[in-house]
């Protein structure tokens, strides 16, 4: 399959914000461009994320979204692969590995030691795919979140 992938700048603003609303959607949040719009456009702005489009053809069809983190063992910048997204008329044809291997050549642009994640534990594509692309499962450490 013929692809690209490209870093999102503000001027994708409109495109990252409507693949990013599906991406919620996906993950049984409300419809709402309108807020995912503004936040994408913060990130952005404020360079606090950093978004690589797949384009098939000239049609934007997935994204994923890193952020930085630090790493306290290695000492080192790391980045935090937070959200992957691939339309589904567009899945099975690689292109979230592609947008993975695009987030592990970030890791050598920006000197970074690696990527880290999460996902549900129901998210049956995910926790196939990413042990494909590399990734280890980390039995040893939980996850625990405080929402204000």
């Amino acid at each position: 399959m013929d692809y690209k992938i490209k870093k999102a700048g503000l001027e994708d603003l409109d495109t990252v914000a409507g693949l990013f609303n599906r991406y919620r959607i996906f993950y049984r949040q409300p419809d709402d461009y309108k807020k995912c719009s503004a936040f994408i456009q913060e990130r952005l702005a404020n360079k606090q994320s950093h978004i690589f489009l797949a384009y098939v053809q000239d049609e934007a069809v997935g994204f994923v979204q890193l952020y930085e983190l630090y790493h306290y063992i290695k000492l080192k910048k790391q980045w935090l692969l937070s959200d992957l997204f691939v339309h589904p008329d567009h899945r099975g044809k690689g292109l979230s590995v592609a947008l993975i291997d695009r987030s592990k050549q970030w890791c050598e642009e920006t000197g970074a030691c690696g990527l880290m994640l999460e996902t549900e534990k129901t998210n049956d594509i995910g926790n196939k795919l990413y042990p494909r692309c590399g990734f280890v499962y980390d039995g040893l450490h939980n996850y625990y979140y405080w929402w204000k």
